[in-house]
């Protein structure tokens, strides 16, 4: 596979608060990209999402963002006309090795929409995450014309394939990050590298939150648990309550003594006996959330935005490289230099 951009490169991001950077995110959920987009440095004038529990979440954390609940396919665009970042995390069924696959012929795909957006907006940046499945030789011919449509309207194209485990996060989630950028600021982008540091086990990081009922087999369940997690399965509104996943899934959480067959109220009780299951702010942690991020809605509303969310430290790392190559070139023309 090509990359259009350079080859990647450690971040760069230093902290330049200087310029005023912003962003437009549609599909938000419930806020894993748009805190990575935020650490990284950029200010966020709007957030777009059609799930009510997601967008409570979304103003619960974050009073002070603009909110739009409803359909980003009749959202304008237009008076955000020349904001520097416009992304968002598509919804995946279309593309997921899961389902059936449809790409372009699914009602859910929303490629089309944020296309049109680009052309309203005419951003200096796009930065949309999805599944790697969208990789799949069969979507080979719907890239090239994603690419080319953004070619058109001036932007250079490319997709990367990241894993969460790579940038700290202790589960290996694969995600495929597509970013397209002006000509006059792609020569100088490069994508993130790893951390390169181990990422905690299930163990290290849920230990605490295992224990904190007073479970007597917390610890010796921490050692059990002494890898990271499989990859963290949202589901889907046609399914039922929430689970970790397929039988696949469900048999890898129980090699790390996890009951994978649904999501717990609460930690285990003193006396508590057989596997956990984990809670939804265990799960948050997995998927690299802040202990103080909430979700608004019941347990399976709440689980499901947690599951289907872009890990806030790979959104801020991609969002890192962008953030500086947008910071670079407008010192440049800010001083002619």
């Amino acid at each position: 596979m090509t990359h259009a951009f350079g080859p990647a490169a450690p971040g760069r991001h230093q902290g330049k608060q200087a310029l005023d950077l912003t962003s437009l995110e549609i599909c938000a959920g419930a806020g894993g990209q748009a805190l990575g987009i935020e650490q990284a440095g950029f200010r966020h004038v709007r957030l777009v999402e059609i799930d009510k529990a997601a967008c409570a979440t979304l103003r619960l954390n974050r009073p002070k963002w603009d909110v739009y609940e409803g359909d980003v396919r009749t959202f304008t665009g237009s008076r955000y006309k020349g904001i520097d970042l416009l992304a968002g995390g598509l919804p995946c069924p279309p593309f997921s090795v899961a389902g059936k696959q449809l790409g372009e012929d699914d009602e859910r795909n929303l490629f089309p929409a944020a296309i049109r957006l680009v052309d309203e907006i005419r951003p200096k940046a796009v930065m949309i995450e999805n599944v790697r499945g969208i990789l799949d030789a069969v979507f080979e011919d719907y890239r090239l014309y994603i690419a080319k449509e953004l070619s058109k309207l001036g932007y250079v194209t490319d997709w990367r394939l990241f894993n969460a485990s790579e940038f700290g996060v202790p589960q290996l989630r694969p995600r495929v990050v597509f970013v397209a950028l002006l000509k006059s600021y792609s020569q100088t982008f490069a994508w993130p590298t790893p951390t390169n540091v181990k990422p905690p086990t299930v163990g290290e990081i849920l230990g605490d939150l295992m224990e904190s009922r007073g479970w007597r087999g917390a610890k010796l369940w921490a050692k059990r648990a002494n890898e990271i997690a499989p990859t963290i399965v949202g589901g889907s509104t046609k399914h039922g309550g929430p689970d970790l996943g397929p039988t696949r899934a469900k048999c890898a959480w129980a090699t790390l003594g996890v009951d994978g067959h649904g999501v717990a109220d609460e930690a285990p009780e003193p006396d508590f006996g057989g596997m956990p299951r984990l809670t939804v702010r265990m799960v948050a942690r997995l998927q690299g959330f802040p202990d103080d991020w909430k979700f608004a809605g019941r347990k399976t509303s709440a689980y499901r935005q947690v599951g289907n969310a872009f890990p806030p430290p790979v959104a801020r790392a991609v969002a890192a490289s962008i953030f500086d190559v947008l910071c670079d070139r407008s010192h440049i023309k800010l001083t002619g230099s």
